[in-house]
Parts: structure tokens; sequence; C-alpha cells
């Protein structure tokens, strides 16, 4: 690595927040852009209780042999075959009250990597998050409380590379008792969080917490 990449690399770290205030501004915006209708006839899928990521599960993920690390490359695409979900991705951060920002809304087909966190392929718990819904129907992540332990996320980088992550546990949160530590903290491998807004819904306050996909990568093409 040049001088010029390790500085570069230093400044991305600097920038970072730690994860436990990470773990509050990421809650706290992602149920401040709850906009869903919650009008649809059954409204999105909630995870089951047997794919919840027990000690065991994460165990066995940790144990299996997982490829090197990659080096930094922004994410430009997410596939999730099993849900049904192509979408191009853009950065997001936090914004000028502390908040990590969204896609736009009014795109139901976007993604959004957390810049905060380390790229998809680093050492380390990369985030992606999306909107369930919008006013309109369906959005980009309304169907990941269907996913299945074993099911692929598929991150395209900048550098051509693809991460391959595979889903070992999957999760909903209320939004006041929402474990930061557990969800996002290093297990010294690369990790990926997926994350949309779910469970209960009211008029008033939307979305009573979210749902989290955990997945660690298994391959790079």
């Amino acid at each position: 690595m040049s001088a010029f990449e390790l500085a570069e690399e230093e400044e991305r770290q600097r920038k970072r927040a730690p994860w436990g205030v990470i773990a509050l501004v990421l809650l706290t915006g992602l149920a401040l852009i709850r906009n869903g209708s919650g009008e649809f006839d059954t409204g999105p899928p909630q995870p089951a209780s047997a794919a919840a990521s027990d000690s065991g599960a994460l165990g066995d993920a940790l144990a299996a042999p997982a490829p090197r690390p990659l080096p930094y490359s922004a994410p430009d695409r997410v596939r999730i075959p099993a849900i049904q979900v192509d979408a191009p991705m853009m950065p997001v951060g936090l914004d000028a009250d502390g908040w990590v920002g969204a896609p736009p809304p009014e795109d139901p087909n976007l993604a959004g990597w957390f810049t905060g966190a380390v790229s998809p392929g680093e050492k380390g718990t990369a985030v992606v998050v999306g909107h369930v819904d919008n006013t309109q129907g369906p959005a980009v992540f309304y169907g990941l409380g269907a996913l299945q332990k074993g099911n692929k996320v598929e991150l395209s980088r900048q550098d051509g590379r693809t991460a391959v992550f595979e889903v070992y546990g999957l999760e909903v949160f209320e939004k006041d008792d929402f474990p930061g530590d557990r969800v996002y903290a290093s297990k010294g491998a690369p990790e990926l969080r997926v994350i949309t807004c779910g469970g209960g819904f009211s008029e008033q306050n939307g979305y009573e917490g979210n749902v989290v996909a955990f997945a660690r990568m298994t391959a790079v093409r």
C-alpha cells in the first residue's frame, strides 16, 4: 500500500464514529425516514423466530472458511436473488443533524451504503439501508423479512469485484431497544448488515422497529 493509500485509509478510519454512536444515529435516522403507507393487505413479511442469529448460528458462521478481506471500494449495486432485489446503490452519510441519511423515498428501487462504516468486503461490518415502502407501494427492501439463513446478498463494487455474503440471521428489533453493539460490532471478518423498517405500524408513529439481516462474506467474484 502506498503512502497516499495509507493516508487515505487513516482518514477514512478517523471519520468513522464509534459504533455506540452510530447505532443511535442510524436508528434515529431510519425512524425519521419511515414514510410507509402501512396500507397493504398484509404488510411487509416479518422474520420468523427460526431465523434469529442465535449464538450457535453465529458460531457456525464464524467457524467456516472465509475469503481474505478486500481493500476499500465503494459498492454500486446490491442483489438479493431470494427476494428479487437488484438495485443500484448510493452513498449515505450523516446529515447536518447527525442522523444517517437515506436514499430518496420517491425512488423505490434504490439502496444506500453507509459511508461511516467499512465498504462491503473489508474487515469489519458494512451497513446497507433502504426503504421498506413509500406512499406508492413496496420499496427495495420490502421483502427483507422473508429472507432465510443461507440466502445470498451480492454487493458489486467499483473495483470490479463482487462480495458475496451469506445470511446467518434475521431479526426485528424495537426502535427503543436496539442492540447496537450486537448489530454493528466487528466480528473480525467481513460482515454485512442490511437494514430496513419493520415490526408493528401505526399512522402516528410509523414502523415500530427495524428488520436486520446478519450476513458474512463467503465468496469473492
